[in-house]
């Protein structure tokens, strides 16, 4: 039976060390891009309910200067008296998982008062149905609109 060089015996096991070490900075990079995809994907998607909240909340606006333009006694934002309205986006639509809360103000003091048109647009609501209080949920989205007409 041979036996091994000692300058051979001395080095047995660096390769597999080394391999180890190699094993584990790649499994740590993995892990990594990992966590940083899914961060990436979580902040692309809140972008995108922050550009659908602003449309809903625009939608919001545009039905609250038609009722004020209709002028119809009694109705929502017909500039006599102060109403809230509270609107759901339509089911099948990007918009769907959205509510709008329209609130018309009008102003005093003027011959013809202006109205101040309010809308908020969120993906969650509060047990009433409004969008004033924030949940404890990072998927929360809301956007504030307001005109004067």
């Amino acid at each position: 039976m041979k036996r091994m060089p000692l300058h051979l015996a001395r080095s047995a096991g660096v390769g597999l060390i080394t391999a180890i070490f190699l094993l584990v900075v790649l499994a740590g990079l993995g892990v990594a891009m990992v966590s940083v995809f899914t961060a990436q994907q979580a902040s692309s998607s809140l972008d995108v309910d922050g550009a659908r909240a602003y449309q809903a909340a625009r939608a919001g606006i545009e039905w609250g200067l038609y009722q004020r333009r209709r002028g119809v006694a009694g109705a929502a934002c017909n500039g006599a008296a102060a109403s809230t309205t509270v609107l759901r986006m339509p089911t099948g639509t990007t918009l769907q998982n959205f509510t709008v809360v329209v609130s018309c103000t009008p102003a005093s003091g003027v011959t013809e008062p202006p109205t101040n048109i309010v809308s908020v647009a969120c993906n969650m609501t509060d047990a009433n149905g409004v969008c004033e209080i924030a949940p404890a949920n990072a998927a929360y989205v809301r956007r504030r609109m307001e005109v004067e007409a």
